[in-house]
């Protein structure tokens, strides 16, 4: 049974994809004239809001009722859609350029369009939608002046063509070039009339004809002017005026944070802050306040420039700074105020402008760089040779350490996120570290540490092992499910508490996650390499655990959240807050790393199930009886190992290929599990997997599986499959966006070509390498244009294991018997002893 997936916007290096539809850059264009609210995700509603963005920038510009062609973006229009950009998909793609490209797409499209069509700009805007306030010809114009008695200057000017391009002339010429056309006049004077039926100042001006002059302008009247350009333009005339009146020169209260170094460092300690009011770009002190509040209200001249002197507002502002100085706020509930969650002593956060002091911004600089964070050696007993990019995450980390602060290491999947935190707790010593870890990854970690760190005493804390002795490790390993039957891991006060797969805790409501969050540790480290792209509330919960009160209560930031839709800006004040505390490299990016091997294998160590573990064990006895109490010899023995050997790997897959009962509840089996956590990530990435078993009879289940991870079908190619079918089902599955194929190793691991896959899963081992790398090139082969991640599932203590080590460790069996044999058969040679030993259970 499978369900249907809700359509995913994923941005890409190149442009954007719908999972589910075809969605292209004239439906994309089509979406701005759409008044209603589509049930789409975040990474949707961005992308229609750049359309949106787009037609409202055409429809307002007049020269395009001249040149009738959109013009290409505006830097400062690309940096605020840039501001605006939400926590979705593929963000780590959008920059300057890529705004860029998608506007560009949409101008071929509007420019295509209008020259097909044959009215004027206007009725082409209305045809879309007629409720659109389109720009006309006319400009409203107020600049500064010198002249002490008129220090503005008013002038109306319109557009008109002029060797194929628009040129801007005064009004009055209108009347030359016009003169004898009424008709046309009326038309290009439409929205000046439309204004002077709501504005007195307007109807004056046009009454006396002096709209077609070159005006001196008084305070009042330029005050007046201001205060109605959203009028003017509601009605189609654009309005060019000084910067100090546009939103960057309003009245705020400006609030600079950590100025100079506090003399402890942490979210819950004190920091320094010095707040004033602005007025523009000109602090005012608390009498020029006084001063500026004794005042009529209108524009003042103060300090060389022109500031607007609201009362109301000033008044606000003027408690507002007695309130904030009158408290003292920690650090965490400063980056509270830089993110725009909540703000101190209640003052509105859209009358505030918060920024970094001396001190706070060195120190986030670093974070954000961390590249400028002086290298920490790693211990000598590491055994691991760091890559560049892996040095630098053990000094970030070093640093996060040292200063206290939570950490979120989001590295993309195969960049080494576990090598890098067990470089810095080997670098730790003998601090006391909690790591928590989903079930299937407690093995991986094991062997890891042994690997990498030898020195590190790790000490696994699972199933029946529960008593915590902090004198018998340095590491203890647990799962998510053990922490809330523990009771003593909520007692210490752990040096380090560590997160691998910390989405987990995404849902902050839940058992589990609550549990997580009541363990007490000094700093915190969260690991994931599907970071939060859609839901801000997962951004929430796993800040919430990294570093309590940064992002406010869930309700703060649930208000903040619901004000997003209408204020995106909003976004760029969150991610300046919490980008410090992200370290987040892709393979993508060849600065991060440009010798990555083209095909990356990882073994995935696997922990069996307790029902695995009790048939593992039970067949085990059975073949002792076999082999020991039987006369078994030649052909006969050699048929009873194959049999058990074909057992062995379908308990290790799942109890229920074994049982043959059918009933393949993920549960029961720790490929099921690890299977998950893997393609869990492949979906939030809209990656596509090639999942290889040589067991037919495991294709279906396996498929049914991934089809509920995946939240839709897959495709799957097994030796019952015809061959047009199988053509089909290739062709299909490079040319359009199929998230998982599911392939028996003997149908499938040869001649084909599947190369919009870049990960390979093999789902049980064939133990002859060159039938598994046969079945690997499936995806890594000409075409191919990304990294292929390989991942080898091998359950730990069982067969699987035993024959790694042997394929691994005697490379002249590997090579000249293995590979030149059926596959397992070589097996069948071992004495009974050795038999025996092969196949025990080891726990």
């Amino acid at each position: 049974m499978t369900t249907k997936a809700q359509p995913k916007t994923i941005f890409t290096a190149s442009g954007y994809t719908v999972d589910g539809g075809s969605f292209g850059f004239a439906d994309l264009y089509n979406c701005a004239f759409d008044n209603s609210t589509p049930e789409i995700d975040t990474g949707g509603e961005y992308l229609i809001r750049i359309s949106r963005a787009f037609v409202d920038s055409v429809s307002k510009n007049p020269d395009v009722n001249v040149t009738r062609c959109a013009h290409r973006a505006e830097t400062e229009e690309l940096m605020d859609l840039l501001r605006e950009l939400p926590f979705c998909l593929g963000m780590e793609f959008v920059n300057l350029t890529w705004l860029g490209g998608i506007w560009d797409k949409l101008c071929d499209v509007f420019n295509k369009e209008v020259e097909e069509f044959s009215g004027t700009i206007e009725d082409y805007f209305k045809t879309k939608n007629n409720n659109l306030n389109v720009a006309g010809r006319v400009f409203f114009h107020l600049v500064e002046t010198k002249e002490e008695d008129f220090p503005f200057g008013f002038m109306a000017t319109y557009s008109t063509k002029k060797e194929n391009s628009a040129v801007h002339v005064p009004l009055k010429n209108a009347l030359t070039e016009f003169k004898g056309d009424d008709k046309a006049l009326l038309q290009l004077l439409a929205t000046v009339s439309r204004a002077a039926d709501k504005s007195d100042l307007i109807t004056d001006l046009t009454e006396s004809g002096e709209l077609f002059h070159a005006l001196k302008f008084q305070p009042n009247e330029s005050y007046t002017f201001l205060r109605e350009v959203p009028l003017y333009e509601e009605c189609g005339v654009i309005c060019r005026i000084p910067d100090f009146w546009k939103r960057k020169g309003r009245s705020r209260l400006s609030v600079k944070l950590g100025s100079k170094e506090p003399a402890v460092v942490g979210m819950q300690d004190l920091i320094a802050f010095s707040p004033s009011v602005c007025l523009g770009d000109i602090e005012v002190t608390q009498e020029e306040l006084k001063r500026l509040l004794e005042q009529d209200e209108g524009l003042a001249y103060i300090k060389g420039k022109w500031v607007e002197v609201d009362k109301e507002k000033l008044l606000e502002l003027q408690k507002q700074l007695e309130t904030f100085n009158s408290g003292d706020y920690t650090l965490a509930e400063c980056l509270q105020m830089l993110a725009g969650v909540s703000s101190a002593a209640d003052i509105a956060t859209d009358d505030m402008e918060v920024t970094t002091g001396d001190w706070l911004n060195s120190m986030m600089e670093k974070l954000l760089n961390p590249g400028k964070i002086e290298a920490v050696e790693p211990d000598k007993a590491f055994k691991a040779n760091l890559r560049h990019y892996q040095q630098t995450g053990l000094n970030w980390l070093s640093f996060m350490q040292n200063l206290g602060f939570g950490a979120l290491l989001a590295d993309d999947m195969g960049l080494g996120k576990t090598i890098q935190v067990l470089a810095l707790l080997s670098k730790l010593k003998k601090a006391k570290t909690l790591l928590v870890v989903p079930a299937s990854l407690l093995v991986n970690w094991r062997k890891e540490s042994e690997k990498f760190a030898p020195k590190l005493r790790i000490k696994i804390l699972h199933g029946a092992e529960k008593s915590v002795h902090l004198d018998d490790g340095d590491l203890f390993v647990t799962t998510y499910g053990m922490i809330g039957k523990i009771e003593e891991l909520a007692d210490i006060k752990w040096d380090l508490l560590i997160l691998d797969e910390a989405q987990a805790i995404k849902n902050a409501g839940n058992k589990q996650t609550k549990s997580i969050k009541a363990l007490n540790a000094k700093t915190r480290i969260a690991m994931t390499g599907t970071p939060i792209e859609n839901r801000l509330a997962d951004l929430w919960s796993i800040f919430d655990f990294l570093n309590a009160g940064m992002l406010g209560s869930v309700k703060e930031f649930a208000s903040f959240t619901g004000k997003l839709k209408e204020h995106p800006e909003g976004y760029a004040k969150l991610r300046s807050a919490v980008s410090p505390f992200i370290l987040r490299r892709l393979k993508t990016d060849k600065s991060v790393i440009s010798d990555l091997p083209e095909k990356n294998e990882i073994k995935q160590f696997i922990t069996l199930s307790k029902k695995q573990v009790a048939l593992y064990d039970r067949l085990v006895e059975d073949l002792k009886n076999s082999l020991l109490e039987d006369d078994a010899t030649g052909i006969q023995r050699k048929g009873r190992v194959l049999a058990a050997i074909m057992k062995f790997k379908q308990i290790c897959n799942h109890p229920a290929q074994y049982t043959g009962n059918g009933a393949f509840t993920p549960s029961l089996s720790g490929k099921f599990d690890t299977l998950a956590e893997i393609c869990r990530t492949i979906r939030d990435k809209h990656e596509s997997v090639l999942v290889f078993t040589q067991f037919r009879e495991m294709c279906e289940p396996l498929h049914n599986f991934l089809s509920g991870v995946f939240e839709c079908d897959g495709m799957m190619i097994h030796g019952g499959t015809t061959p047009k079918k199988r053509g089909e089902i290739v062709e299909k599955f490079n040319n359009a966006y199929v998230p998982f194929m599911v392939l028996s190793l003997k149908a499938g691991g040869v001649g084909l070509n599947l190369t919009a896959a870049n990960h390979v899963i093999h789902f049980d081992r064939w133990w002859n390498p060159a039938v598994e790398n046969q079945a690997t090139d499936r995806a890594f082969r000409i075409g191919q244009t990304k990294d292929v991640m390989v991942h080898k599932f091998i359950t730990s203590g069982t067969i699987e294991e035993k024959i790694d080590g042997i394929l691994e460790g005697k490379a002249k069996l590997a090579g000249d018997v293995i590979v030149a044999s059926a596959g397992e058969s070589w097996v069948t040679e071992m004495s009974n002893s050795e038999l025996l030993d092969l196949f025990k259970l080891e726990v």
